[in-house]
């Protein structure tokens, strides 16, 4: 693979992170709520973790590991939180991993972003198999599972 795509939904724009995104990043990812509904996601969120986790998306992309899209507001260009796939290409199978801003739940951005992300992967990196899992406490990410 060598250039990560931008991908255009209906109300979003799926695309590489970029360094400017950091702060933003932090301040979204940086609420006690991400990190309770997420697995990787650390709480406090120290200085420096985003621009770290920004950083190592370009390599990994490039090596097949995993491909991680800004999930941003088409009308407003707001980034509004990230979806991604760990990629495991001799399985042609990958994990599904996303999260939100507390401020925009509810309102079917991950089930867009995530339908999105799936169709990708399935077209174009020739994917077979994609699986997720979320907490039980977190039944809004299992909606959106059973929804894609």
């Amino acid at each position: 693979m060598s250039r990560q795509p931008t991908i255009i939904t209906e109300r979003l724009m799926l695309r590489p992170f970029g360094p400017d995104d950091a702060e933003r990043v932090a301040a979204l990812a940086g609420k006690r709520a991400i990190a309770d509904t997420t697995i990787r996601i650390p709480h406090p969120y120290e200085k420096g973790t985003a621009e770290r986790w920004i950083a190592s998306h370009g390599r990994a992309f490039r090596r097949s590991e995993s491909v991680v899209f800004a999930v941003v507001l088409r009308r407003t260009g707001r980034l509004i939180g990230a979806i991604g796939l760990e990629l495991d290409m001799a399985n042609e199978s990958g994990e599904l991993g996303y999260w939100i801003g507390t401020r925009h739940w509810k309102r079917g951005y991950a089930t867009e972003a995530a339908e999105t992300v799936l169709m990708y992967a399935f077209a174009e990196l020739g994917l077979h198999k994609i699986h997720a899992h979320h907490f039980a406490r977190n039944a809004a990410s299992g909606r959106v599972l059973e929804k894609i």
